[in-house]
């Protein structure tokens, strides 16, 4: 079904001739391509990165705010957050998504946002990325920034990150920590 369904869309695609009726095309892809990957979410055919729950959990339990910036639309980050995550911490993370901000990553608009509406000074966020535009973001708007590679951008130029790992790793397997990450920003906060 979905196979001829696209194919159908991609003869379509080939007969659209004008620039308008082309917009009004991508959009209308883009749309689908987003109710498809919330269908995924839903039915939980789209499983977390290894060490996701585990790194929120634990910076909950410390006390640090949680939030979420991400260029991907609004309503399909907030679904990720709200199915695949447990529902009290769901309920502690704000989304920072979609067109909140004029400029999309690299621009540290994003990051810029989170901080103040999350109240908190940038030299003491520590964001988690897995791209080399999502690290020039955070590290533009003056923040820590730990990448975990993905298949996707595995061979991105991080050398602004502080460090880059494979993934941050479940219980038993983590590659680092809440406090291992936060443990120097407390070391200068009581010097």
């Amino acid at each position: 079904m979905h196979h001829c369904m696209l194919h159908s869309m991609t003869l379509h695609a080939l007969s659209v001739q004008s620039m308008e009726d082309r917009q009004a095309y991508v959009k209308d892809m883009h749309l689908l391509k987003t109710e498809l990957f919330m269908k995924l979410i839903e039915k939980g055919q789209l499983p977390l990165r290894p060490g996701v729950q585990r790194i929120i959990d634990e910076a909950i339990e410390a006390g640090a705010k949680v939030g979420v910036c991400s260029t991907s639309n609004e309503k399909a980050v907030q679904k990720i957050v709200d199915v695949m995550l447990d529902p009290k911490v769901a309920s502690q993370i704000r989304v920072f998504a979609g067109d909140i901000v004029a400029r999309k990553k690299p621009d540290p608009a994003i990051y810029h946002l989170a901080a103040q509406e999350l109240g908190v000074d940038p030299s003491r966020c520590v964001v988690i990325e897995d791209s080399h535009i999502g690290v020039t973001a955070a590290k533009a708007a003056g923040m820590r920034c730990i990448v975990t590679k993905s298949s996707y951008t595995e061979d991105e130029d991080f050398h602004k990150a502080d460090a880059i790992y494979d993934c941050i790793g479940d219980k038993g397997d983590e590659r680092f920590t809440f406090a291992e990450v936060t443990q120097d920003m407390l070391q200068r906060s009581s010097v």
